[in-house]
């Protein structure tokens, strides 16, 4: 067996290129592991950033006062060996994505991240975690000698691979295992047509990738002759073609080869679809969104905020729970419109009895924007520099408003006179929250002079900072139950 040094190389570099590649993917995140790995072997955790406190009681349940995770193994073990593999499935803990296997040189492990609340689907994130697994059992059956530190590395840098591994495993499922479509040419050319502007914009329109032998059954509306259709490689040629679809419910039509022509179907019995918009854009299965893209590389995101902050100040407030959700709805449509054409705007929701002054184009009548017209007026007037002033009855009480207030802690210089002055107002007015959108699609949610927070810090582990027993790290947490790992 490894040396327990060995061991621990092994998982601190694999978890930090893991936590890495994820960050990049889905913003700042954090792993974590459950393994054991001769089938005699007492259960160990590294949790190196705290990302699994709060869950002791469920991992006391699962490996500590139970031995079926140990017994269910049917994989005999052999420390040279690592190919054969069983899956663990996502174990479904609120907060968590996790990912596991059993393998010849590992009994058993289970790895962790952060379940975002924005993502397109866990199901990349997934396949990253199983890869984790694939390299874990790898070095540990190569052993010390043989061990080439190449893991982490592999695993920063995995965003591409985890992506055409899940629509691969989805393509399976979905058509079959006998689909020629090959899909990393095609997300290399996506990644190429969105670095690629024409005449100085970025690209925006639909784009779907369909198997040849699929295109009989579809009506085009143009379609090229076999001689005259542009290969994928010729990147140039399809952003020029991009433009005859913008703004329209039109899409360009390719295999994984070449582009066939122009359609309006939304897809054909399956496609990859592909939605430019801009500075990012979006792949899909069919209609089910696997992640977007901006910056030349992929990510998890869906590029909408989700306003948990307001949610919860709004459920916390007197409001009538029904009217809070109400106006928790039309202040998102409002964010998400300006972050969608990009453009800042700042969202004041009073929740006192008598709204506030406010400096600015007060409307002799507020208007409600339970009414359709009305509030996509508002989404308009979200332009206007200045804030919008909107009350606990759900009405826009005035725009283009002017947010004043003296100096207080926090402010960032960094940010621009509209976040400070945000900041500023908040702290001299009570039951108010304001909405800031900057231009670059950051949104800040401030109350009383302070930013809220939903990022955790990224803070080292004082109990956690190398492998340690399960048993000793539960019990751990029970003698200090509010501990900063």
């Amino acid at each position: 067996m490894a040396n327990h040094g060995f061991i621990r190389r092994c998982i601190k570099e694999t978890i930090e290129g893991l936590r890495a590649g994820l960050t990049r993917f889905s913003g700042p995140s954090r792993a974590a592991v459950i393994y054991a790995i001769t089938p005699d072997d007492p259960i160990y955790i590294f949790d190196p950033q705290n990302l699994l406190a709060g869950h002791e009681p469920k991992f006391k349940k699962l490996y500590i006062d139970s031995d079926d995770w140990r017994n269910k193994c049917s994989i005999n073990y052999d420390k040279k060996k690592f190919s054969d593999l069983i899956h663990e499935k996502n174990l479904g803990l609120a907060g968590l994505i996790s990912y596991g296997g059993r393998s010849s040189s590992i009994v058993y492990q289970m790895w962790f991240t952060d379940h975002h609340p924005d993502m397109c689907t866990i199901g990349p994130t997934e396949r990253w975690l199983e890869h984790a697994v694939y390299r874990f059992s790898h070095d540990m059956a190569n052993e010390e000698d043989l061990y080439t530190g190449i893991s982490g590395s592999f695993l920063k840098e995995y965003a591409t691979h985890a992506v055409r591994d899940f629509i691969v495993d989805e393509m399976n499922v979905l058509i079959g295992w006998d689909t020629r479509m090959r899909v990393y040419p095609i997300l290399e050319t996506v990644l190429k047509i969105s670095r690629t502007p024409e005449e100085g914009e970025w690209p925006r329109g639909k784009l779907i990738f369909v198997e040849k032998e699929s295109i009989p059954k579809m009506n085009f509306i143009l379609e090229l002759p076999r001689a005259e259709q542009p290969g994928l490689d010729n990147v140039k040629h399809i952003r020029k073609l991009l433009q005859s679809v913008e703004n329209s419910d039109l899409k360009l039509v390719a295999t994984e080869n070449t582009i066939i022509g122009i359609t309006r179907e939304d897809h054909s019995d399956f496609s990859i679809s592909v939605d430019f918009r801009g500075g990012y854009g979006f792949l899909a299965l069919n209609d089910s969104q696997v992640c977007s893209f901006s910056d030349g590389s992929f990510k998890s995101t869906t590029h909408k905020a989700k306003l948990v902050q307001v949610e919860e100040a709004l459920m916390d407030s007197d409001m009538d729970a029904e009217k809070a959700a109400v106006l928790f709805k039309i202040v998102t449509g409002i964010v998400h419109n300006a972050a969608g054409l990009r453009h800042g705007c700042s969202i004041v929701i009073d929740l006192n009895e008598s709204p506030v002054f406010i400096m600015g184009h007060s409307l002799l009548h507020p208007i409600d924007l339970k009414n359709q017209d009305n509030y996509d007026l508002a989404k308009s007037l979200s332009k206007v520099d200045g804030a919008l002033h909107i009350g606990g009855d759900i009405k826009l009480h005035g725009f283009a408003c002017l947010l004043e207030g003296s100096y207080v802690p926090g402010e960032n210089r960094a940010r621009g006179a509209r976040f400070n002055s945000a900041l500023r107002f908040t702290a001299e007015h009570k039951n108010v929250i304001v909405i800031v959108v900057s231009s670059d699609t950051l949104v800040s949610v401030m109350i009383g002079g302070a930013v809220l927070k939903t990022k955790w810090k990224l803070e080292k582990s004082l109990v956690c900072n190398i492998p340690v027993p399960l048993e000793k790290w539960v019990a751990a947490s029970k003698e200090c139950p509010n501990y900063e790992l």
